[in-house]
């Protein structure tokens, strides 16, 4: 079997999912030293023996990066990234979390399509364990760049500028994206020199859209390879909605406005009446937790709209913890 000559890095970030690495990382090394030149695995700071379990694998091409501070998948990706270049001086990278893994074959698969003479970026179809296609890594098509997608999205809303599932039938062609995530997300060294590094202020949770956003918008031509395959074992939302740990609402929701606020322009405005809305009716899922929900959403809502990144995470912590009050009898005696 023959492949390309460049030389592909994968940069992986973890917090505390120790058991899923294991699972994650048994697949990557699995592809030969001709296809994976190295493997650079992320520790944000885990507590769960991540650190000591990485210490015992003795492939060559592991190097571990372990930081000081949990510094989110964004921080975690920005960081590894500006270390691979330097380290391998990679003709790409690929991107991933713990809890996802390339399919048997994918890296082959992505080497043989030859894509540098036609992608800066590439994003892989990515699937859950069972084989359903992973709503939340589908990559996009901006609807503001196209009237044909803005108006599909009128129409179907999140199904108007998500790919299809046509897109992930067998034999289906490469197709051009705007936008896709960084599970199984692949970077030439060109489109490092266009776009620079990602944002490690956002934490969590739409520095993927963001980054690749602005790739495309930059010029930087994105494609979709349906035969490069990954899984993602995703449990960050809990059945009914729920996200888990309750703190992600804050993320999730502050990150999402600045990122429809790229997409959209002066649109942005009338869309947020749409928005918000769908928004507020999410705390239907948080029942004995609403006061917490509400408290996240507010700053999220006040410091997205200033896109203010600035909040520590532990302050983010602190606002998912529940309120110290006083119980019920002992707040009535104080009113009377």
């Amino acid at each position: 079997m023959m492949f390309t000559a460049e030389r592909l890095v994968a940069v992986v970030v973890t917090c505390n999912r120790l058991e899923q690495l294991k699972c994650s990382l048994a697949r990557w090394l699995a592809a030969p030293p001709e296809v994976l030149f190295a493997l650079l695995v992320v520790d944000n700071a885990s507590t769960d023996g991540t650190a000591d379990w990485l210490q015992s694998v003795k492939d060559p091409r592991l190097s571990v990066l372990r930081l000081a501070e949990n510094r989110g998948g964004a921080g975690g990706f920005e960081t590894g990234m500006r270390a691979a270049a330097a380290r391998f001086d990679p003709d790409w990278m690929v991107l991933s979390d713990d809890d996802a893994r390339p399919a048997e074959g994918a890296l082959q698969a992505f080497l043989e399509a030859g894509p540098a003479a036609r992608w800066e970026g590439c994003a892989a179809a990515v699937r859950h364990p069972d084989g359903r296609i992973c709503a939340i890594n589908r990559p996009v098509k901006d609807p503001f760049r196209s009237p044909a997608v803005f108006l599909r999205t009128l129409r179907r809303g999140r199904a108007g500028f998500h790919l299809g599932d046509e897109a992930y039938a067998p034999g289906a062609a490469e197709a051009e994206v705007d936008g896709a995530s960084f599970v199984g997300f692949f970077l030439s060294r060109k489109a490092l020199r266009r776009a620079g590094w990602p944002d490690p202020a956002l934490f969590l949770y739409g520095d993927d859209a963001l980054y690749t956003l602005g790739l495309s918008r930059k010029g930087g031509r994105i494609g979709f390879l349906p035969q490069v395959r990954f899984e993602h074992d995703f449990q960050s939302i809990a059945p009914g909605g729920r996200m888990r740990p309750l703190w992600r609402i804050y993320y999730y929701h502050r990150n999402l406005l600045m990122l429809y606020r790229l997409c959209a322009g002066w649109l942005f405005w009338p869309a947020l009446l749409v928005v918000l809305p769908v928004w507020a009716a999410k705390i239907r899922h948080y029942p004995g937790e609403r006061r917490r929900f509400m408290r996240l959403m507010r700053h999220a809502l006040q410091e997205g709209l200033r896109r203010d990144t600035r909040r520590s995470h532990a302050s983010v912590l602190s606002l998912a913890e529940p309120e110290n009050r006083p119980p019920r009898a002992q707040r009535l005696s104080r009113s009377t």
